[in-house]
């Protein structure tokens, strides 16, 4: 009996055509790229002509291209939006990532809509909600424990789920973040965060006493979940996202092929598992994923509340961990530790204030670092990171992975000339004949035609299989008329994998199952009046309009799992000790303003109010 293989989705960030390409060439199954507008990074938007040109390159290894369409839309949108969407179904895009409902009842194209994560998708009937609707992938609130996965993928296992597992983390639920609007007239929910949560605050109580100086109380860790794929994958995920629609091309390399590494491992050990695509990658470097932008990792949840998820002492990239100060002399410091320093590194550390310190190294000599400007007196004993490995960069600079598709090739006689075909890894073939004068050879041949076969170059193919030579008589071929047939024929292999592409189509359904409440807050996000007549046809009756359209005072800007109680150790839940501070806590910034936090423990949610 056949064991039925389960299909597995890395799914890579792209910031612009590079780095799309990149994240193809090292290892994606799928890629997300920012559309010409509407897309929840403004500052990450494509023209239709590079979309199109990632796709036509993607599509060769099966890489799928999903395009972000996740901001709220304004009524004049709409028509913008349609036609927009029409011109990438067009382009052959996979799907689109959305968050405005009202794209369920605009006319649009046979083209699969994903529930982006921005919807808030974080229980059981919420997902299955979007299922009913017509969503063919839901990404989950990064929030979520495996536990919580495994539950909504059981109860709602005909819906693909996508989940985070690498990069920056939101402190708030995504989608129910309205600190950026409220404070600096920029909405998250428009593409444009202002990065609220990377601010310095002082933690003050009711009494005005400082609990927390000038601190990073809301800035958290990048996420990593790469020692926890097999978890994740047996609790229902198909699709594994990696966040960096910011990102530079060599955080994508490095990142991408980093989870390429550890899933193909992975399906080596569990065969019911495969990759979504084909093509063999191989990369001239080791990734490492601490050599890439990070605040230090957590696995964010993904066992309930446990670790420390905050980084409250700096927004910035720390890096990988290289040591401890041994001694600093005048022009010098020493480090002990068992990673060596380049000479044009960044380094960095946290001094006895709790603030971050960097300094490039100019030169390293016998493992003592020469800093290219004077420093300040580290205290010995001091970790040490590095958050810029210019060797690495270096590496990554350069081109640094290539995918390549198995092909066999097969040449046999034909009364009137040859016939040429080549089979790719999946089983698509392109046979060409080709008329020409049979000459009998005066030495073998068989060698010096698998030789000019197997001479693929730039092409996206590789011939990793014996060539097949049935010839009646030992006939000779010149090889520069060898040379042109093969290029022939795998450019009608390269036509008959575009014509074979297995693309999806759906067409959204008008529907009327009931939504989870009969009521919609300014958390809702609707802003037009397609997605206000949707949640009426699904039996909303009270509706209020998005944050962005009407402020509300007193509004509840952010809901998170983050808790600042429980990361000072007075968590009355799971921990033992008592605050000696008097609630209710505030959040002052550093221009003033005044944020109130409120704990609600029952959902064990932290909470942020502007103070008015």
């Amino acid at each position: 009996m056949t064991m039925k293989k389960r299909t597995i989705e890395l799914l890579a960030p792209a910031r612009n055509l590079a780095c799309g390409i990149a994240a193809v060439d090292h290892g994606a199954d799928a890629v997300y790229i920012g559309a010409p507008r509407f897309g929840a990074r403004a500052a990450a938007t494509n023209t239709a002509e590079d979309i199109g040109r990632l796709v036509e390159y993607a599509h060769r290894f099966g890489v799928k291209i999903y395009v972000t369409l996740n901001t709220i839309l304004r009524d004049d949108e709409l028509q913008e939006a349609t036609e927009m969407v029409w011109q990438l179904y067009r382009l052959g895009v996979d799907a689109l990532i959305v968050q405005d409902m009202s794209l369920m009842r605009l006319p649009l194209p046979p083209i699969p809509l994903h529930a982006s994560t921005q919807m808030d998708n974080r229980s059981v009937e919420k997902v299955r909600f979007l299922a009913q609707a017509g969503f063919r992938q839901v990404v989950l609130a990064r929030e979520l424990s495996l536990q919580q996965i495994r539950a909504i993928h059981e109860a709602v296992p005909q819906v693909a789920l996508e989940v985070f597992v690498h990069g920056a983390l939101c402190v708030s639920y995504s989608g129910q973040c309205y600190a950026s609007q409220a404070c600096f007239g920029r909405s998250a929910n428009r593409g444009e965060c202002a990065q609220f949560c990377r601010l310095p605050f002082t933690l003050m109580d009711a009494e005005g006493r400082v609990i927390s100086r000038d601190k990073h109380l809301l800035s958290l860790r990048d996420m990593n979940r790469m020692d926890r794929l097999e978890e994740l994958l047996d609790a229902g995920v198909t699709s594994l996202k990696i966040e960096g629609r910011l990102k530079e091309v060599s955080y994508v390399k490095n990142i991408t092929a980093a989870y390429r590494r550890k899933l193909d491992e992975l399906f080596a050990c569990r065969p019911e598992y495969q990759a979504a695509s084909w093509g063999r990658v191989t990369t001239t470097f080791s990734p490492q994923a601490d050599k890439s932008f990070s605040r230090g990792f957590t696995t964010y949840f993904l066992d309930g509340r446990g670790e420390e998820v905050a980084s409250i002492d700096t927004p910035k990239s720390m890096g990988e961990w290289m040591g401890t100060v041994k001694e600093q002399r005048s022009g010098y410091i020493t480090v002990a530790g068992v990673k060596p320093f380049h000479n044009g590194d960044g380094a960095c550390y946290i001094d006895e204030r709790g603030q971050m310190q960097g300094f490039r190294i100019n030169r390293v000599d016998n493992g003592r670092l020469f800093p290219s400007a004077p420093l300040a007196r580290i205290k010995p004993k001091t970790p040490l990171y590095r958050n810029y490995d210019q060797e690495f960069e270096k590496m990554l600079d350069r081109k640094s992975s290539e995918r390549k598709m198995g092909v066999k090739w097969s040449l046999w006689d034909v009364p009137f000339g040859f016939v040429l075909q080549a089979t790719d890894e999946r089983g698509q073939r392109a046979a060409l004949c080709f008329q020409a004068e049979r000459q009998l050879a005066k030495s073998p041949q068989s060698e010096p035609i698998r030789r000019q076969l197997m001479r693929l170059g730039d092409t996206p193919f590789e011939a990793n299989e014996p060539v097949e030579i049935s010839f009646s008589q030992p006939w000779f071929i010149p090889s520069s008329q060898l040379a042109d047939w093969r290029r022939k024929v795998l450019e009608a292999l390269e036509r008959v994998l575009r014509v074979t592409y297995p693309r999806e189509l759906y067409r959204i359904h008008s529907t009327s199952h009931p939504w989870l409440s009969t009521t919609l807050t300014y958390a809702g996000n609707v802003m037009n009046r397609e997605a206000r007549l949707f949640y009426e046809s699904h039996g909303v009756q009270q509706i209020e309009p998005a944050f962005e359209q009407q402020p509300v005072p007193g509004a509840l800007l952010m809901r998170c799992k983050h808790c600042l109680r429980y990361t000072m150790g007075w968590c009355p839940t799971r921990q033992q000790g008592s605050s000696p501070y008097r609630e209710p806590y505030y959040l002052v910034s550093n221009d003033g303003r005044r944020f109130r936090l409120h704990f609600d423990c029952k959902a064990c949610e932290m909470q942020v109010v502007k103070d008015e």
